[in-house]
């Protein structure tokens, strides 16, 4: 599998309060989605989502579906967040 998950993060101070984290502090997964690896490479990702979206602002997780087969794609922890059409496009 050449897929790479990768997070689309809140934007920065989009939640923060006042009392909020201070800036730098980790910002929460918005959605999770699938993306090609770049041609020739099979740690960077490739210009768009299985979705179709813009990788560029993206932040690429750690986690390669290869690495852990019978399991889900992308993180248990964000099962909540994932793109629904990358994910339908995974599971084909």
């Amino acid at each position: 599998m050449s897929e790479i998950v990768v997070y689309e993060l809140d934007k920065p101070g989009a939640a923060r309060s006042s009392a909020g984290p201070a800036s730098g502090a980790e910002r929460r997964v918005r959605k999770v989605h699938a993306a090609p690896a770049a041609p020739g490479s099979h740690t960077a990702t490739g210009p768009r989502t299985l979705c179709g979206k813009d990788t560029f602002a993206m932040e690429t997780a750690d986690w390669r579906p290869s690495a852990h087969p019978g399991a889900p794609w992308y993180p248990e922890e964000h099962a909540s967040v994932v793109c629904p059409d990358c994910d339908a496009v995974m599971e084909t």
